[in-house]
């Protein structure tokens, strides 16, 4: 029996994906029981049987067999006359299976039953994708652009399945194309007016760490721990990791024979400049290595603080800044202390915090210097004049006055 506009074959459901053919069935049938159970109001009688490979069913009413007269519930009786009319070999308490045809729900039930189907089994397909990607968060996936827009971007996973890339979650060289390949790790999975929504990122640290992992065999089979990852983005970012095996180098195994390892990962994240540090719980020989590849004098903790004074040579400032002060502003993050730069031979005492200067500079020019890492009067004086304009927004004259206010101060 065909089942007449209800579901003419499984294939009018191939675009559900992530729903298996044993699920399908089972949620077929339990439509097809509601629908007896309107009709018949029990379906303890009745048999579905469902094809696996068409999705064509048959339903089978089984009823016993009584003397006539005796039938008091025709729905699970049936008279010994009415019997042998199907099979003239019936005899009293036997069971009758008589096929029901659709036509007997009625074309209404019929379409109403179609609906309840397909919000059944929608309702399943997006339960599915959530409980996938669900599994998946921290995770690599690759896809397809398939759509670009302002704010975000579509991408296809191999099944079809729609994921979100935000604006605020790629890098900013980051430039797609319809059609182009993509890779990133899924963020988090939530829902939105009852959808799932497939958040990904390639500006997450995990992004970093499951690049590292693909390309780094030693780290899957844990003789290499990624300890620690910091980043921004596009710009800078580092990787402190450590061996268990005395044998093995940590930072050579992750960067590669001549950097071949690393530049996979470098072209992957547009660039990004990649330092890879040997860890070690010594608080200051790990600021030493954080602040690469500036080579460092001497260190001052103050643990209450959480602070920690950094010495180094004229010509090493500059390098323990880093552009745009990333160098510093990560090395803090990494070794998690607030760090400050000292031209050695100068000591904390000396020194003058630029917020003490804003009867002079505009807050926002200070601002502009903290931005680079720069947070004191001999900070600023110890980067040169080119070096400053390079890294901020600030004029050249500008840079020369604010030197000159900042030299009087010491003078």
């Amino acid at each position: 029996m065909h089942s007449e506009g209800l579901i003419n074959s499984f294939d009018e459901f191939k675009e559900f994906k992530n729903i298996d053919r044993a699920t399908l069935q089972r949620v077929l049938e339990d439509v097809f029981r509601t629908m007896l159970r309107k009709k018949f109001v029990t379906d303890d009688n009745f048999d579905v049987i469902i094809n696996d490979k068409s999705g064509d069913l048959e339903i089978w009413q089984n009823r016993n067999i009584v003397h006539d007269g005796e039938v008091e519930n025709p729905r699970t009786q049936i008279s010994y006359s009415d019997a042998v009319k199907i099979e003239p070999d019936f005899e009293i308490g036997e069971d009758v299976t008589e096929e029901v045809g659709m036509a007997v729900f009625g074309r209404r039930a019929i379409l109403s039953a179609r609906q309840t189907l397909l919000g059944k089994v929608l309702e399943l397909e997006k339960d599915e994708l959530y409980k996938k990607y669900k599994d998946k968060v921290g995770e690599i996936v690759s896809g397809e652009v398939y759509q670009i827009w302002k704010k975000e971007i579509m991408v296809l996973d191999e099944e079809g399945n729609e994921l979100l890339l935000p604006k605020t979650e790629m890098i900013p060289a980051d430039h797609y194309k319809k059609g182009e390949s993509i890779k990133a790790i899924v963020l988090r999975v939530e829902m939105h007016n009852g959808s799932p929504r497939i958040i990904l990122s390639r500006t997450s640290p995990l992004f970093l760490e499951r690049l590292f992992e693909l390309e780094v065999p030693e780290i899957i089979d844990g003789l290499i721990n990624i300890k620690k990852i910091v980043r921004e983005p596009g710009k800078r970012a580092k990787v402190a990791v450590e061996s268990y095996d005395d044998r093995i180098d940590p930072v050579g195994a992750c960067v590669g024979m001549k950097g071949s390892r690393i530049h996979g990962i470098v072209r992957e994240l547009r660039n990004e400049n990649i330092d890879v540090i040997n860890y070690t719980n010594n608080l200051q020989l790990l600021v030493t290595r954080a602040l690469s590849p500036a080579k460092i004098t001497s260190i001052k903790v103050e643990e209450a603080d959480k602070r920690v004074s950094v010495f180094l040579k004229p010509d090493q400032v500059s390098l323990a800044i880093g552009n745009g002060g990333n160098n510093i502003k990560l090395a803090g993050k990494m070794v998690g202390y607030e760090i400050d730069v000292y031209r050695d031979g100068e000591s904390e005492g000396d020194d003058i915090d630029l917020d003490e200067f804003t009867d002079e500079i505009d807050s926002w020019i200070i601002d502009e210097l903290k931005n680079t890492g720069l947070d004191t009067a001999k900070a600023v004086l110890a980067v040169s004049n080119e070096d400053l304009v390079r890294r901020t927004e600030l004029e050249e004259d500008t840079v020369t006055e604010i030197k000159r206010i900042l030299q009087a101060e010491f003078e």
